[in-house]
């Protein structure tokens, strides 16, 4: 009899079309959090690599944190993951 467990992929297409591994993602202790690596860690939570409680507890994100993440990527791409670009594409936002 078959258990009932959860299908974990080997592998997800990585934000710019590149295989995603559990061991290719960022460092665990990653403290400078650039554009490709938040959109790694996107990624890998939409593929099914981490669950997002996974993924905020090996980043030590907060859950809002990680969601907003999530948001940018899903408005406006990877450039909405720019910390110098947040307030631009919100105010934007907020206008329409």
């Amino acid at each position: 009899m078959m258990e009932n467990h959860k299908f974990r992929p080997q592998a997800v297409i990585g934000p710019l079309g590149e295989p995603l591994t559990l061991e290719n993602l960022p460092p665990s202790d990653t403290t400078r959090w650039v554009v490709r690596r938040k959109a790694e860690v996107v990624a890998a939570v939409r593929g099914g690599l981490l669950t997002m409680e996974e993924a905020c507890a090996r980043y030590s994100l907060s859950v809002e944190e990680y969601l907003s993440w999530q948001r940018s990527v899903e408005r406006n791409g990877m450039p909405g993951l720019r910390v110098t670009r947040v307030q631009q594409y919100r105010s934007i936002e907020t206008r329409n």
